[in-house]
């Protein structure tokens, strides 16, 4: 095979490698205590910032039609399907970490600080939501 050819598709392979370790990409929300996937996710990169929108609500009682009645910004009373839940996390400086952005949780209309760390190759991703040193982390699943 052509040397070049080869290096063409050992340099793509590391890209796509190197691309999976952003969040940027379709995720599954876990619940914590259930283990139940809650919804799916887009997360989008705009002017190297992260936004990160509700695409699709999956657990079995959901209603479809639902709206954020708990928050108190510009997202109240919007429709939970579309709706903005990640603004403005950028990638830490040398690090696979993308922090300094805002995490919504639409069940209490509660915004926290958020860190999002790619974990498994890519294939997971850390949530970590957090006011002060108080926080949880969720693992969401990368959909393929």
């Amino acid at each position: 095979m052509n040397r070049s050819l080869v290096a063409l598709a050992l340099s793509a392979l590391a890209m796509s490698a190197h691309a999976q370790m952003s969040p940027v990409g379709v995720w599954h929300s876990i619940d914590d205590k259930t283990r139940e996937i809650k919804s799916e996710i887009v997360i989008e990169e705009k002017e190297g910032a992260l936004t990160g929108r509700i695409t699709k609500l999956l657990r079995k009682d959901a209603k479809q039609d639902a709206v954020c009645d708990e928050c108190t910004d510009d997202r109240k009373g919007k429709p939970l399907v579309g709706l903005e839940i990640i603004r403005g996390a950028r990638k830490a400086d040398g690090k696979d970490v993308w922090e300094g952005g805002k995490i919504l949780d639409p069940e209490n209309g509660k915004t926290y600080g958020l860190r999002m760390t790619p974990a498994e190759g890519g294939r997971k991703l850390d949530v970590r939501g957090s006011i002060g040193p108080f926080g949880r982390t969720q693992t969401w699943t990368r959909v393929q």
